[in-house]
């Protein structure tokens, strides 16, 4: 776990990187709205053997600073782009999640030359309407009761074996946190108020796959046609899974995507 400045920010990141670093390719994962770096700990493991993989808290969440801002796309595309530049990484693979697939597919349209390839998990920014599973997950995020909490990730996931109380708890726990729940709300208009992302997709030129869990209920797999328009894209759906496959299948998920990145 460090800690690194970017544009006077606190940000909290995860940089798994043991004695082969030089050797190794580096993987961005970008967590999905309201989690935080920890999330993706279940494919870190897989992951591990094969490539430097930083994690941010993405500022605005997990235990990276707030700030007082418009959370609107372009700025948290401006943040990653800042947060590698400090890193001193100029090229790399990203994964995003939810969320984290929407910066992670911006990002790229706008920094082809800085991306090899991209692993998009869900992504959001072209749903045309919610979801109940979705509402859950904001009413969650505004009153992080136990049951408000428990209710959102169990309707997230196929299996709800899957969700852990540490989940739980660590979610509630960062959403009681100062700015919490404003960064949160700015970044759900800020993903609302995407501008053509569908029209815009073509212009993602690294190699990328798309993975999505076929009973996810927070962004339906159907949605998944509009990131089909990346030129090099081939989309994978995972049977009897939910809204994060990493979580649900870190096995199943962890080989589609290093037998893609390698």
């Amino acid at each position: 776990m460090r800690n690194i400045r970017v544009n006077g920010n606190k940000i909290r990141y995860l940089d798994y990187d043991n004695v082969d670093t030089k050797k190794k390719d580096t993987l961005v994962l970008l967590h999905g709205i309201g989690a935080s770096a920890e999330r993706w700990a279940k494919v870190i493991p897989f992951f591990y053997d094969h490539f430097r993989i930083i994690v941010p808290d993405i500022v605005g969440f997990g235990y990276s600073d707030k700030p007082t801002v418009e959370y609107n796309i372009p700025f948290f595309v401006k943040f990653l782009e800042d947060f590698l530049n400090s890193l001193g990484i100029k090229k790399t693979s990203i994964a995003g999640s939810s969320f984290g697939g929407l910066i992670a597919a911006e990002f790229t349209i706008k920094n082809s030359q800085m991306v090899n390839k991209l692993v998009l998990v869900s992504p959001a920014g072209t749903m045309k309407s919610s979801t109940r599973t979705l509402e859950e997950y904001i009413l969650a995020s505004l009153y992080p009761t136990h049951d408000n909490a428990w209710r959102a990730f169990i309707n997230m996931a196929f299996d709800p074996r899957t969700v852990t109380e540490q989940t739980v708890e660590d979610f509630i726990d960062r959403m009681k946190l100062p700015n919490a729940k404003y960064a949160f709300m700015s970044t759900m208009l800020g993903i609302r108020n995407t501008p053509n992302l569908s029209s815009r997709l073509d212009k993602i030129l690294s190699p990328t796959i798309i993975v999505w869990g076929e009973q996810d209920e927070m962004i339906p797999v159907k949605y998944a046609d509009d990131y089909k328009k990346i030129p090099k894209s081939n989309l994978l759906v995972i049977p009897k899974c939910g809204h994060t496959p990493f979580t649900e299948k870190p096995e199943i998920f962890s080989k589609i995507a290093i037998d893609f990145l390698k």
